[in-house]
C-alpha cells in the first residue's frame, strides 16, 4: 500500500491542477462574455439613441455628448424630426475594440422608407465601451462636411372629370395672396386690414396670425385664380408686406361650379398635416374639402422623394443616397354633366335665401348637377334634412292610387280638417269644395289629403316613398340623405306626414331620385362617383297604371296648378309638383318653397330654405333652370 502512495499524490496533484486550470477558463468565458454584453449594450444605446436622434448621451471618446449632437443635427439635416428607427443587427467584439451593425430606417413621407445598415465600431477604455469621435452616425457614405437633404417632388394633381369623360376640374393658374410680417411699413392692424378689404376675406383672424407668425413667413391670405388677381393686382402689388406666389391647382370652370360637391385645394392646415401621418408637410397642396378631401389620396397621388448628401456650405454638388419617384394620382370619375351643372348654378345666381337644385338622369339614375347657394358651406342639395311639404303629395298619391283612387273622384277641399283634435289647413285657407282629386293635386289641396289619408295603413306611406327611392340605402360614393319616412304611430302622424309634414324629411336629391322614378316608371339607385368595379343597379319597376296615373296629373300641376310657372319654358312638356313646407314655432310659421320635376331625360329639384310658397319662389328657379339649359 505504501508503494502506491506516490501514485496517489500524483494522481491527487492532476486532479487539483485540473480544477484550478478549469475554474480558470470558466472564469475567462465568464469575463469575455461579460465584456461582449457590455459591447453589445454599448451599441444598443448607440442605436436608441439614433431612433430619438439625439446622441448626447451616448459615450463617446475624443468628443462630449454636446459637440457630437451638435455635428449630428448638422448632417442629419431636415431628416431630424422624421421618424426613425434603429436596432442593432450584430455584434462582434476583439479585445478592447468592438463592431457591430445597426439597421436604420427612416421615415420620410406618408409611406415612404428609406433604409439603411450602419457599421459602428466601439473602443474600450479603462472603465467604459466609447464611441470614437470620427465615427460616421448619421448614414455610411455621408462624408465629413455634408449633411442630409430631404427633397419631395409633387406630382400634377389628376383631373376630375365629369360622365363624358372630360375634365370638370384640372390644373389652372392661380396665385396665392399672403404678408410677409417684416416687410410691412406701418401698423400692422392696417395693412392687413387693407388686404383683406381689397380680396374680400375677414381681417381680425388673419391680424392675430400674422403677429403670430415668423417675421419672414409667408402668411396665406387667399387663393385667387388669375383672373381674378388680375382684377385686383394693381391694388395690392403696391402694399409694403403683401407679397405673391405663383403656381397651378385644381380648378373648376367657374368658382361657383358645383363648389360645395367637389370642394377645395389649397395649402393644407396644421390638421390635415398632424392627420397625414407624414404624408404632408407645412407648404404643401390638398383638398381641403367635399371630394377633393375625400378623395385626396386618390388625386394627389404619392410625392417623390430624394434624399441628398450636400455640402454644409454648398460648395459642392449634391450626391443622391435614395430616391423614390412620384406616383401620379388617378382622375376621379363623376356623372356630372357640365352644361346642366352651369345651367344649375346659373339658375341660383341673386338668390339671397340658402338654397339648391340638383338634377338626375331619368334613364340611368345618374346625378347631373348639384348647385347650391352660397355655394360654399353646407352641401345642402344631397344631405340637408327637410320636410317636403306638398311634393311629398307624389309619393302619398302612389299609394292612393295602389289602393282604388281615381283621379276623377270627388274629394272634397275644406278650408280645415280635423284629425282626432288636431287642425290643419291649406295654403292662405283656400277651399275648392268637392272637386275631383285630380283637381285637388293640381291645386295641392292639403285638406283633401288629410281627409284620404284615413284609406292608408300605417307603413303605406313609408313603403310608397321607399319604392321609389326616398328612404332607401344608396351608394354614391360620397355622404347623401336619402330622407327619411318613418311607419306612422297614429292618424294624426300619418294626416301630416299625407302632406310632407311631421317627421318626414328628405334632401333635395332625396325628392329628385323620387320624381326621376315617377318619370321612369321604375326606380334605380342615383349614382354619382363611378368606380369601375361598380355592377350596374337593376331597375325596380313600379305599378304601371298607378305611374301613368300619376305622371298625368304631375303634367296638370304646370298646365292648369301650382306649377305654372314652368308652363311656357323652351323644350318638351314638363311634369312638376310644388311644395310649401312650414318650419319653425312662429306664428304663422315660415316655410320653405320647392318644386321638383321632370322635363324630357332630366329630373330636377328646386329648394329655397325661407320662401312664401313653392310656385311662386322655387318655381321661378326651376324655370330659370330650364330655360339655361334649353337656351
Amino acid at each position: 500500500m505504501r508503494r502506491n502512495r506516490p501514485l496517489i499524490w500524483v494522481l491527487a496533484a492532476v486532479v487539483v491542477v485540473a480544477l484550478v486550470a478549469g475554474g480558470g477558463l470558466i472564469w475567462r468565458q465568464q469575463q469575455q462574455r461579460a465584456a461582449d454584453d457590455a459591447a453589445r449594450a454599448a451599441a444598443a444605446q448607440v442605436a436608441a439613441a439614433l431612433a430619438k436622434n439625439d446622441v448626447s448621451g451616448v459615450a463617446f471618446a475624443g468628443t462630449d455628448g454636446a459637440a457630437a449632437q451638435k455635428a449630428y443635427a448638422t448632417a442629419v439635416g431636415n431628416l431630424a424630426t422624421r421618424p426613425t428607427s434603429a436596432k442593432v443587427t450584430s455584434t462582434t467584439r476583439d479585445g478592447d475594440s468592438a463592431r457591430a451593425v445597426i439597421a436604420v430606417t427612416r421615415t420620410l413621407g406618408g409611406d415612404v422608407e428609406w433604409s439603411y445598415e450602419l457599421p459602428l465600431t466601439l473602443t474600450h477604455d479603462a472603465d467604459a465601451w466609447r464611441v470614437p469621435a470620427s465615427q460616421q452616425l448619421v448614414h455610411p457614405d455621408l462624408r465629413d462636411g455634408e449633411k442630409l437633404r430631404l427633397r419631395r417632388t409633387t406630382p400634377p394633381r389628376a383631373d376630375i372629370l365629369g360622365g363624358d369623360g372630360k375634365a370638370l376640374v384640372s390644373l389652372g393658374d392661380v396665385v396665392d395672396v399672403g404678408i410677409q410680417p417684416s416687410r410691412i411699413k406701418g401698423s400692422v392692424p392696417q395693412t392687413v386690414t387693407k388686404v383683406a378689404g381689397i380680396v374680400g376675406v375677414d381681417a381680425a383672424p388673419l391680424i392675430k396670425r400674422v403677429q403670430a407668425a415668423d417675421p419672414k413667413a409667408f402668411v396665406d391670405v387667399i387663393t385667387l385664380r388669375r383672373s381674378d388677381y388680375n382684377a385686383v393686382r394693381d391694388q395690392l402689388r403696391p402694399i409694403p408686406g403683401a407679397v405673391f406666389r405663383e403656381r397651378q391647382q385644381s380648378l373648376a370652370p367657374t368658382r361657383e361650379f358645383a363648389r360645395a360637391l367637389l370642394g377645395t385645394v389649397g395649402p393644407v392646415t396644421g390638421d390635415i398635416v398632424k392627420e397625414s401621418k407624414g404624408r404632408y408637410v407645412a407648404g404643401d397642396v390638398a383638398g381641403l374639402s367635399g371630394l377633393q378631401r375625400q378623395y385626396d389620396e386618390q388625386l394627389a397621388g404619392t410625392p417623390g422623394v430624394t434624399v441628398e448628401a450636400v455640402s454644409v456650405d454648398d460648395s459642392a454638388e449634391p450626391r443622391t443616397l435614395f430616391s423614390k419617384d412620384a406616383v401620379p394620382g388617378t382622375p376621379l370619375k363623376l356623372t356630372l354633366r357640365r352644361d346642366v351643372q352651369e345651367a344649375a348654378d346659373t339658375a341660383l345666381q341673386g338668390l339671397s335665401q340658402p338654397s339648391a337644385l340638383v338634377a338626375v338622369d331619368v334613364r340611368t339614375g345618374a346625378v347631373l348637377a348639384v348647385a347650391n347657394s352660397p355655394a360654399t358651406g353646407l352641401n345642402r342639395a344631397m344631405v340637408g334634412k327637410y320636410p317636403p311639404g306638398s311634393t311629398f303629395k307624389v309619393v302619398t298619391t302612389l299609394a292612393l292610387l295602389e289602393k282604388g283612387l281615381k283621379p276623377s273622384d270627388t274629394v272634397p277641399c275644406p278650408p280645415t280638417a280635423t284629425v282626432s283634435g288636431r287642425t290643419f289647413k291649406n295654403y292662405e285657407s283656400e277651399k275648392f269644395g268637392p272637386v275631383p282629386f285630380h283637381v285637388d293635386f293640381a291645386k295641392s289641396c292639403n285638406t283633401a289629403f288629410v281627409g284620404l289619408s284615413k284609406r292608408l295603413g300605417d307603413d303605406d306611406l313609408a313603403a310608397a316613398a321607399k319604392s321609389l327611392g326616398i328612404g332607401a340605402k344608396w351608394d354614391l360614393g360620397t355622404s347623401a340623405f336619402s330622407g327619411s319616412v318613418p311607419v306612422n304611430t297614429s292618424d294624426v302622424d300619418k294626416a301630416a306626414a299625407s302632406f310632407g309634414q311631421g317627421r318626414v324629411e328628405v334632401s333635395p336629391l332625396a325628392l329628385a331620385v323620387g320624381t326621376a322614378s315617377v318619370a321612369r316608371g321604375s326606380y334605380v339607385p342615383p349614382s354619382l362617383v363611378l368606380a369601375d368595379s361598380k355592377p350596374s343597379a337593376e331597375p325596380s319597376a313600379l305599378p304601371a297604371a298607378a305611374v301613368q296615373t300619376l305622371q298625368s296629373l304631375m303634367r296638370e300641376v304646370v298646365t292648369n296648378g301650382t306649377g305654372e310657372a314652368l308652363k311656357s319654358v323652351p323644350g318638351g312638356p314638363v311634369h312638376a309638383k310644388t311644395g310649401t313646407a312650414e318650419f319653425g314655432t312662429e306664428v304663422p310659421p315660415k316655410t320653405r318653397a320647392w318644386m321638383t320635376g321632370w322635363q324630357g331625360d332630366i329630373a330636377f329639384t328646386a329648394f329655397v330654405e325661407e320662401g312664401k310658397s313653392g310656385g311662386t319662389v322655387a318655381g321661378p328657379v326651376a324655370a330659370r333652370f330650364l330655360r339655361e339649359l334649353n337656351g
